[in-house]
């Protein structure tokens, strides 16, 4: 099963891969520039910055072809060589960005990761960085026959969907889920605090709930541990504790990781299997994950954000995180008038 590809793919997100070299695993657009949300007038979906992700499997020489094609997109950095670029890449969630670079009349962003550092993003959360982002809708745009890379592609979705279900009640609403979904990769970051608006969450599902399904639909059917109510929305999993163990011995390992850590008190041997046996019988079983979800995304988005000081370059650093202010000071004063 690969990932879905959202229908009517508009012409100048391939316009835009057209500048870029072609050697790429997966490329995908995601973001209010693709989807619009809740608040946002149409206009402003057709104006704000374009955002992408481009996998590839060789970043040194990828970084040495785009320098030689739009060398004008990175910062000082540019003079230390592609070599230097991809150290400074694997900080963080192992992405590098290259952000407010003008493309065929609009402002677009682009981040680069290796396909091997993704598709452990993908089966561990490592950062769930980019993990986090496909587990919302995106648009595809370019994606290469890799069988691994498909196969993570879909085990980040279930996984999704597993973490969500320990955290939500017996019963709940389709769009319950999904705002616990798309939350996930925001648990912990501290932008959530200072530079996002504070409802970007219930802004990219509320409008977007018919693309969350394309992508959910299939494993919600599939998974013998919920009864997926599709005509009425519902959905009832099980929360015995016998059910819990099984979702919890389910999930990546860096999150049974972060959360063994959590519950067994230093120095105190255990087995993993022992400890999530533990929890499962937990009644803060669900807040557990909660606080090891946002473990794994607080440490990632602080290196990643303090990364983008160096890719960007101070001034790009301050008219990016000035703009992410203004979003987030428009968002909250639409909520309160």
């Amino acid at each position: 099963m690969a990932l879905p590809v959202l229908s009517s793919s508009a012409v100048k997100f391939r316009r835009v891969l057209a500048h870029f070299p072609q050697e790429l695993s997966l490329a995908f657009a995601y973001g209010s520039g693709v989807f619009r949300q809740a608040g946002a007038s149409a206009e402003y979906g057709e104006t704000n910055m374009l955002d992408f992700v481009f996998a590839v499997d060789d970043v040194v020489t990828w970084h040495m072809m785009n320098l030689l094609k739009n060398r004008n997109h990175y910062s000082f950095l540019k003079f230390f060589g592609p070599k230097k670029i991809s150290t400074i890449q694997r900080y963080g969630a192992g992405i590098y960005y290259n952000t407010l670079v003008p493309c065929n009349g609009r402002m677009i962003k682009y981040g680069v990761i290796s396909t091997d550092a993704l598709i452990e993003d993908l089966l561990h959360w490592k950062t769930l960085y980019v993990a986090g982002r496909l587990q919302k809708p995106v648009k595809i745009l370019a994606q290469n026959e890799n069988s691994r890379l498909q196969a993570a592609l879909v085990s980040n979705l279930k996984s999704a969907v597993t973490a969500a279900f320990l955290m939500l009640p017996e019963s709940f609403s389709e769009e319950d889920l999904y705002l616990q979904i798309a939350g996930l990769s925001y648990s912990g970051d501290f932008r959530m605090i200072i530079g996002e608006d504070k409802f970007k969450v219930q802004n990219i599902v509320k409008p977007n709930i018919a693309h969350f399904q394309k992508l959910y639909s299939t494993i919600l059917q599939d998974c013998p541990q919920v009864v997926y109510k599709h005509h009425l929305g519902r959905l009832e999993i099980d929360k015995s504790p016998e059910g819990q163990f099984t979702q919890l011995m389910a999930l990546p390992k860096t999150l049974q990781q972060k959360i063994t850590a959590i519950v067994n008190p230093p120095g105190k041997n255990r087995d993993v299997e022992e400890i999530l046996l533990q929890v499962a019988h937990d009644p803060d079983c669900g807040f557990l994950v909660h606080q090891g979800i946002s473990g794994i995304v607080r440490s990632s988005s602080i290196v990643q954000s303090a990364k983008t000081i160096l890719t960007a370059g101070a001034k790009k650093s301050v008219i990016y995180s000035l703009k992410k202010l203004f979003k987030m000071t428009k968002g909250g004063l639409k909520k309160t008038s």
